[in-house]
C-alpha cells in the first residue's frame, strides 16, 4: 500500500478517486480549503490537508513520503473570466508541480481534458498527437492546454508526469450533467444544430480507472485519452439523462448560425460539435478498459436520483 496525495479531491471526479484509493488500502491526503470540504474528505476515510492551491508553501510539506500526486484541482466554471482560469488552473497546476518536486514525489498524474485541444474545429477520430491549443479563444480550453503543457514539460528523471484526459465525465451527482439539467428545466438549454453529434463520454469510475493506471504504468511525459469506448449521439445521451432527472419541459432547437451569436465558447463547441477520441494508446500502454459499461452507468444514475428523491 502507498501514501498518495490528491488536489481537487472534494470534486466530482476527485471524490470517486479518493474512494477508490482508500478502498484499495492506500493512505490518502487531500488538499482542502474549507471546513465543509474537510468534513467530506474525512467521511471518505482520507486525511484533509488545509492549504491554498496557489501557495504551495501552505501544503507542500504534507506531500513528503508520497508515491504520487494526483492533480485534479482546476477552475470548472467555463464562464469564468480568463484571469480566474489563469489563477486556478494554470498557476494552480504550476504550484502543484512545484510542491511535488520539492517533496521529491516520484510521480505526478494530471487530470486533463479534450477541451485542451478545442479551438474551433470538431475533434474527429483524434488521438494524442493532436496539438494542445493554449491559443484557444475559450479561456477554459486555453488554460487546460497551458496546464497540461506545464505538467508534461516538467517530466524529468525521478519525476515522471502523466496526463489522463477523460471526455464528458458523467455518473451519479455529475456537476456537468446536473448543470445541463438545471439549464433545461429553466428553459436555458437548446439543441444546437439538432444536437445529433457523435461524441465520446466517460463514466466517472472509468475516468478514475484511467488515473490509477496512469499512476501505475503511464509512460513518463505522455498524455492518454480515456472514455467509455461506447460512442453516443449527444442528444440521445442527454435525453436519457434528462428523463432520469425529470426534465419535463420542451427543449427547442437552435441553428448553428444563431448559436454562433448567442452561445459562448467552449459551450458551443462542447454541445454543437462532433467529438470522437481514440483510446488505442491507453489500451495498449496502460491496459485500459472501461470498468463500468454504459448501461450499468445509466442504472447507477437512476438509482442515485431515486434515492435522492426518497
Amino acid at each position: 500500500m502507498a501514501q498518495v496525495f490528491v488536489t481537487g479531491g472534494s470534486g466530482f471526479i476527485g471524490q470517486a478517486l479518493v474512494r477508490r484509493l482508500v478502498g484499495a488500502g492506500h493512505s490518502v491526503g487531500v488538499l482542502v480549503r474549507s471546513e465543509a470540504s474537510a468534513a467530506k474528505i474525512s467521511a471518505l476515510g482520507a486525511k484533509p490537508v488545509r492549504g491554498e492551491l496557489t501557495d504551495p508553501l501552505t501544503w507542500r510539506d504534507d506531500l513528503t513520503g508520497s508515491a504520487a500526486v494526483f492533480h485534479l484541482a482546476a477552475e470548472t466554471d467555463v464562464a469564468a473570466d480568463r484571469a480566474r482560469h489563469e489563477l486556478v488552473t494554470v498557476r494552480g497546476t504550476q504550484a502543484a508541480v512545484d510542491a511535488a518536486r520539492f517533496a521529491r514525489v516520484p510521480r505526478f498524474v494530471h487530470c486533463g481534458s479534450e477541451a485542451a485541444l478545442l479551438a474551433g474545429d470538431p475533434l474527429v477520430e483524434v488521438d494524442e498527437t493532436a496539438p494542445l491549443r493554449p491559443d484557444s479563444d475559450a479561456a477554459y480550453s486555453a488554460a487546460k492546454a497551458a496546464a497540461e503543457k506545464i505538467v508534461l514539460d516538467a517530466n524529468a528523471p525521478g519525476f515522471a508526469t502523466v496526463s489522463i484526459r477523460p471526455r464528458f465525465v458523467w455518473g451519479p451527482d455529475s456537476f456537468l450533467v446536473e448543470g445541463l439539467v438545471a439549464a433545461a428545466k429553466a428553459g436555458q438549454f437548446a439543441w444546437i444544430d439538432g444536437g445529433r453529434h457523435t461524441t465520446n463520454v466517460t463514466f466517472v469510475e472509468n475516468a478514475v480507472e484511467g488515473l490509477v493506471l496512469g499512476w501505475q504504468g503511464g509512460r513518463p511525459g505522455q498524455a492518454y485519452f480515456v472514455t467509455d469506448r461506447h460512442r453516443v449521439t449527444l442528444r440521445a445521451f442527454l435525453e436519457e439523462q434528462f428523463e432520469i432527472y425529470g426534465v419535463d419541459v420542451p427543449i427547442p432547437d437552435m441553428d448553428a448560425e444563431t448559436a454562433a451569436e448567442e452561445v459562448p465558447v467552449p459551450v458551443r463547441w462542447f454541445l454543437g460539435q462532433q467529438c470522437t477520441l481514440r483510446t488505442d494508446k491507453a489500451a495498449t500502454e496502460l491496459g485500459y478498459e472501461p470498468v463500468v459499461e454504459h448501461a450499468a452507468g445509466l442504472d447507477a444514475v437512476r438509482n442515485s436520483v431515486a434515492l435522492s428523491r426518497a
